[in-house]
């Protein structure tokens, strides 16, 4: 299967109707049922209890998927960030999650994309996201006074949203070829200040080559298959537990936002190998050996390689202080909060000239004691 059938990059609005008043119901997170808001009933969802099955990589990449793992979707398009978004039935209007830019009903499309297996339900709610939020703002350091005021405002338009993940595990064989370093230790004379000899230990190094090949094992790692968000924004949201993945369900999927990935299952694994590497340059240091390492090359052999697709919580929101766009994401399983800041060159500058005096004071004061 080529790599054209994973192409997406939309976003699917869900609703699901209560049994009882045939309302649109909204997933209650931190639960297991649907909660009604016009008659209060809750909508039970039947959890399938399944063992993860993870897919052959090579042999997905050449098969080709069946209707029944597909879904069609139209799609608006944001002119700011370039992200695509189904809005739910009969609203005409809204606004961007990435970048809040008003969003308006034109030039829509359609696409195909590939449904995900499994998902983490929204575990925090809306009102302890918007709590999590408050602390962190208040914990920045040289915000401007007025920060706190935009970013509260923004949180009206927190949004909760479902971001799609890939997971790869694999079995690799690196081969390397690298110089093993050895500390030894010269003693050497030296005159101080006052003109005394001292003697001190200067450590030296000598270098031998060194080459073999490590083998390393690995479990899901994760990489983000949306475009949306900057990659180290949704990275410093990690970890997740990925532990407590439940089957795909679009009643999970209720009152949020699911965006579809936009970075193919190709492309995704060679991010993968990007995580992957740092262990893997790890693992030559230790077979390397001696007290220092230098690394020439490594050349990586990827086996038995699977994948997920996945869906993980995020609630997200994004506000504007002096003209300038700035996003926040909270992890809806562990509320952890990472965001862009703005910051107050006015603070910096007066802590600098703060810091400065403090030094200048305590290099007084020592002098003046001498």
């Amino acid at each position: 299967m080529s790599d054209q059938n994973f192409e997406t990059t939309a976003e699917t609005a869900n609703t699901i109707k209560c049994k009882n008043c045939g309302a649109n119901l909204k997933f209650a997170a931190g639960t297991q049922h649907l909660n009604c808001t016009y008659c209060n009933a809750d909508n039970e969802i039947v959890v399938e209890k399944t063992e993860l099955i993870e897919n052959d990589y090579n042999a997905f990449l050449d098969s080709t998927i069946s209707t029944s793992e597909k879904q069609t979707i139209s799609t608006l398009k944001c002119d700011c960030c370039g992200s695509s978004t189904t809005l739910p039935e009969n609203v005409t209007s809204s606004s961007c999650p990435y970048c809040d830019t008003p969003l308006i009903i034109k030039n829509g499309s359609t696409c195909n994309l590939v449904k995900p297996k499994y998902l983490l339900p929204f575990k925090i709610e809306r009102k302890k996201a918007k709590e999590e939020f408050v602390k962190w703002v208040g914990g920045l350091w040289f915000a401007p006074n007025k920060l706190k005021d935009y970013a509260n405002n923004s949180l009206e338009k927190l949004k909760g949203i479902y971001m799609p993940y890939w997971t790869y595990d694999t079995n690799t064989y690196s081969s390397y070829s690298g110089m093993r370093g050895v500390y030894y230790y010269v003693t050497e004379t030296y005159r101080d200040s006052q003109g005394k000899t001292q003697t001190r230990q200067v450590r030296h190094t000598n270098w031998y080559p060194a080459s073999g090949s490590v083998n390393n094992s690995f479990d899901d790692i994760l990489v983000c298959a949306s475009n949306s968000l900057p990659k180290k924004l949704v990275q410093d949201l990690e970890p997740w537990d990925l532990p407590e993945l439940v089957s795909y369900n679009d009643q999970f999927l209720a009152g949020f936002v699911t965006e579809s990935y936009q970075t193919e299952l190709k492309p995704g694994f060679e991010e993968a190998k990007e995580r992957m590497l740092p262990i893997i340059q790890s693992s030559v240091r230790s077979d390397i050996g001696g007290d220092t390492q230098q690394i020439t090359s490594i050349s990586t052999e990827y086996n038995d390689i699977s994948f997920k697709h996945i869906l993980l919580p995020l609630w997200i929101s994004a506000y504007k202080f002096n003209e300038k766009v700035y996003r926040f994401t909270i992890n809806a399983r562990t509320g952890e909060v990472q965001g862009e800041r703005p910051y107050s060159g006015w603070k910096i500058f007066f802590f600098s000239v703060a810091v400065v005096a403090i030094i200048g004071t305590i290099i007084y004061f020592v002098k003046n004691k001498n």
